[in-house]
């Protein structure tokens, strides 16, 4: 018996008024697999992976993420994913250690701190405050905190963006590392090789 997709996509549309986001796309992401989502800016990317996590309702077709609906997704089922978003959260007037040791209380099986803020690489500014971090050292605190609840299935929409190549390049490790885990990935990207570097397979959106 074949085992139920970790993501399952069918036929999906997001409509504004008369203009269509996203306008029937498919696609299923198998669990443990690295997805990357690649297309032009308005594509409709960064639509359908808030879809996915929740943040908002399709308008027709169908999406299951880890066999629910996640427009109606409850607590348990948010402990089961992970968010890396385009932009940090409020969080710029604690320091990232702080931060990281809140978020972990929210959850029932976290990732241990300390190795987290090892494994992102940001033991250098750990005592700092958001506030004051660079754009890349920011994407940092927020790839952590996306797998601080130790999630099955993580979404990452362009997680290195203001990384310099060095960063990119370690982040891409952190990934490695974590797909070697078991961890079901989203990626959506503007850089082909990172997809390439990344992801098992690939979906295009386009026109």
């Amino acid at each position: 018996m074949n085992t139920p997709a970790a993501i399952e996509v069918t036929d999906l549309v997001k409509r504004y008024g008369d203009r269509d986001v996203v306008d029937g796309l498919s696609f299923d992401v198998r669990h443990g697999e690295t997805f990357a989502l690649l297309g032009p800016n308005g594509a409709g990317k960064s639509t359908t992976i808030e879809i996915l996590e929740g943040f908002r309702a399709a308008t027709s077709g169908t999406a299951r993420v880890l066999g629910h609906d996640p427009a109606h997704g409850d607590a348990q089922w948010r402990g089961r994913i992970g968010v890396v978003s385009q932009s940090s959260a409020d969080i710029e007037r604690y320091s990232a250690r702080e931060v990281l040791r809140h978020f972990a209380s929210l959850y029932r099986h976290p990732r241990d701190v300390a190795e987290t803020i090892e494994r992102c690489g940001i033991a250098p500014f750990a005592t700092q405050r958001v506030g004051f971090l660079s754009g890349g050292q920011k994407r940092r605190v927020d790839v952590a905190l996306g797998i601080i609840g130790n999630p099955e299935v993580l979404f990452l929409d362009e997680p290195t963006t203001g990384f310099d190549p060095n960063a990119r390049r370690e982040f891409w490790g952190l990934i490695q590392q974590l797909k070697g885990e078991g961890m079901t990935m989203v990626l959506t990207t503007h850089y082909l090789d990172e997809a390439e570097q990344l992801s098992d397979r690939a979906g295009i959106i386009a026109a």
